[in-house]
């Protein structure tokens, strides 16, 4: 009796586990498929100036990679670069004004906004710092975009056409991580494939979609609406800054258009588990709003969704059941046909979509890890700051 009880709930649970994936194959906005790129775009008849805006924090090390390529962009209209040093200790600003004089291109400014008042984090109050710098100039757009993002020559010119041409208020790349040693092979594409599940691209750009977000890497913004949604002080305090602003700009009207990048690239190494490890564990508990309710059934939600397949399938095949052997198996196939297409985006060998549940895991960690590092106060933590829950920040007038 006890051993047909324990088969029924595998059963079940397997059966769950299917359903959810044949939900989340078919009904969350085909969030698999890695074909969103820069929508259909004509080249305008003027064109717009462009303020871009780079917060900068430690960031010697990638600098030579990303900064001589935005030096060097293609764009036909006025444009220029805002180098904001956020407090580094490793000469970034100095770096940089070395990299414009070797390399020329489009104008540099290199300023330093000072420490963040209380209510800010660090990246924030630097990207405040450069679009005051940048509203001088009063241009059209701005593009805001990392230390560690490598653009090719046309990147800003394509960015500017797309907005013209689709009315975009937005528009943003997901920049192509840097993939070469093995836990990035195995993390990496997962990072990106977990995001465009949250927030599927293809419903970003519809009109009328509540669904919305952005990657703080590369964002094309419209000055006037940047104004218009007070970006950043809307979301001065934001741990995840992008899909922040990309609910800023939607609540002010706005029209946000995100995909995947072709010619954007982050150059920054994460060779190790530990840098990967710090990467997620810094903002992942932040995604779920600091609520321990949400934490849990996060954490239930993933160990249903990713870990009861292969379990299932072995408990299945280890207790002579193979109802259940049959539903776990199916739910992994499902599974591991959707990572498919971001391993291919990301040039990874096909071998590792078996290994998601894996992958999965890990994110289940290091999301725990989050919530702990919070609770013991260190959570948050990026490049020698730690920054509060927002709802713990005294608000200014």
């Amino acid at each position: 009796m006890g051993q047909t009880a324990r088969v029924s709930v595998f059963v079940w649970i397997a059966a769950v586990s299917l359903a959810a994936w044949l939900w989340l194959l078919l009904c969350q906005g085909f969030f698999w498929r890695t074909d969103v790129r820069l929508p259909p775009r004509s080249e305008p008849e003027a064109w717009p100036s462009v303020c871009v805006v780079v917060p900068a924090r430690d960031e010697a090390a990638v600098l030579p990679a990303s900064l001589p390529s935005l030096l060097a962009q293609d764009y036909p209209g006025r444009a220029e670069v805002f180098l904001v040093d956020d407090g580094s200790r490793d000469g970034t600003g100095a770096l940089a004004r070395e990299l414009a004089r070797h390399h020329g291109g489009l104008p540099l400014t290199v300023d330093s906004p000072g420490e963040p008042p209380a209510g800010w984090t660090g990246k924030l109050w630097a990207v405040r710092h450069g679009i005051a710098l940048a509203r001088v100039r009063e241009p059209d757009y701005l593009l805001l975009t990392d230390a560690d993002i490598a653009h090719a020559p046309g990147s800003l010119r394509e960015l500017v056409a797309a907005a013209r041409t689709g009315g975009f208020d937005v528009v943003s790349l997901m920049a192509r991580l840097r993939v070469e040693s093995v836990w990035e092979r195995l993390v990496v594409p997962a990072f990106v494939y977990f995001f465009a599940q949250l927030y599927p691209f293809r419903r970003i750009g519809r009109r009328g979609s509540r669904t919305t977000a952005a990657a703080g890497g590369c964002v094309l913004l419209s000055a006037e609406t940047a104004e218009r949604a007070r970006i950043p002080d809307a979301i001065r305090h934001a741990v995840i800054d992008d899909v922040a602003l990309a609910r800023a700009v939607q609540g002010a009207g706005g029209r946000v258009w995100l995909g995947l990048a072709d010619r954007v690239d982050s150059v920054r190494p994460y060779p190790g588990l530990p840098d990967l490890w710090r990467m997620v564990s810094r903002s992942a508990y932040a995604q779920l709003r600091h609520n321990p309710l949400v934490l849990a059934g996060t954490v239930l939600g993933l160990a249903l969704v990713y870990l009861a397949p292969p379990l299932a399938l072995l408990a299945g095949v280890a207790v002579g059941s193979g109802v259940t052997a049959v539903l776990g198996g199916l739910a992994w196939l499902v599974m591991t046909g959707t990572y498919i297409p971001m391993l291919r985006y990301y040039r990874q060998p096909l071998w590792l979509a078996p290994l998601l549940p894996f992958t999965a895991f890990l994110y289940l960690l290091m999301t725990v890890d989050s919530a702990v590092q919070h609770y013991r106060g260190r959570g948050a933590a990026w490049k020698g700051r730690t920054y509060a829950r927002p709802d713990t920040v005294t608000e200014e007038s």
